[in-house]
């Protein structure tokens, strides 16, 4: 297949993009490089099957020739208030890529008639209630929260896409993504497997905002990335949870990162600083990717914390 990419210099979408164009179909790339980076395509560049655009996706986007898939991946999804990256500085971009650049992806595959996914997000459950979260849970949500304009953006995203899908008879996918890290992640990303492996890289306390005790699910990314092309490839039109089902609490991922860095300065407590609205626990519920798309996660999370590692000491300079 001919596939447009959205978000493609981004850390997920540039994984997918090597992933398909292993499965050798053709890739088209779009982003205007406002949060990805082009050393992370860079490899592509010169490549027959892969052509790379520089365009923001939320005005009219054109590409030439044949589509058979578009993947929407472009947005924001740094919470780092401090980062120029993050969608607390770039709140009005984050829910301009939600709804007009969703309507416009949503646009290409309408005209092309190709199959459409869209990259969601577990924040679509906000701060959840039900615990592990199924797709079929409606979410725990603040619409005004400092979370919000990324949270309502991907929420507009998922409603537009069935509403295409209902009323175009469009052939769409939606999954909805839990706490990914890996390679290529920004070193100040602001989620906290990438705060404590560039803390402990540069020999400094890991800052635990809280108690420790809230939880997280971390996938690895090649599980994520298999999982979307199971998605991709598959009949299924519901929202898809793909996520690792072992939940870790932030204080033991500290400890795991200060072990696997061999870093002696510890943990140093925060309790004031958690975000209110910062959920406590999260946790997929898998059954559906289990059953729909055989899938489940395999890189344990000490193996994908390494890989992440050796690559965050390559982008500080360490070695």
């Amino acid at each position: 297949m001919r596939i447009l990419v959205t978000g493609a210099a981004g850390f997920i979408g540039s994984h997918l993009c090597d992933r398909l164009l292993q499965e050798n179909h053709q890739v088209v790339a779009l982003d205007n490089i406002k949060t990805g980076r082009l050393s992370n395509i860079e490899h592509l560049a010169g490549r027959d099957d892969f052509l790379f655009i520089k365009h923001d996706v939320s005005n009219f986007i054109f590409v030439p020739g044949k589509v058979d898939a578009v993947l929407h991946f472009a947005s924001p999804a740094s919470p780092n208030p401090k980062s120029p990256y993050g969608f607390p500085q770039l709140p009005i971009q984050t829910l301009k890529v939600g709804s007009l650049g969703t309507h416009n992806a949503l646009g290409v595959a309408r005209a092309h008639q190709a199959r459409f996914l869209l990259a969601s997000t577990s924040e679509v459950y906000g701060d959840p209630q039900e615990h592990p979260q199924q797709e079929d849970y409606c979410g725990h949500v603040d619409p005004v929260g400092p979370r919000s304009v990324y949270d309502e953006a991907k929420r507009f995203a998922e409603a537009m896409t069935m509403a295409y899908h209902r009323y175009h008879h469009l052939d769409t996918r939606i999954v909805r993504i839990f706490n990914t890290y890996g390679p290529r992640m920004r070193v100040d990303d602001g989620r906290a497997v990438a705060n404590f492996a560039r803390q402990a890289l540069l020999g400094e306390p890991l800052t635990i905002h809280g108690d420790g005790s809230q939880t997280r699910s971390f996938c690895y990314i090649d599980d994520l990335i298999e999982g979307i092309y199971r998605l991709l490839m598959a009949d299924v039109h519901q929202p898809i949870n793909l996520g690792n089902p072992r939940e870790t609490s932030i204080y033991d991922l500290a400890q795991i990162v200060n072990r696997l860095t061999q870093n002696k300065a510890g943990t140093k407590f925060f309790p004031e600083e958690r975000v209110p609205t910062d959920p406590q626990r999260r946790r997929p519920d898998i059954g559906r990717a289990i059953e729909l798309l055989g899938w489940y996660p395999k890189v344990d999370l000490e193996t994908g914390l390494a890989h992440l590692i050796e690559d965050f000491r390559v982008q500080l300079g360490l070695c």
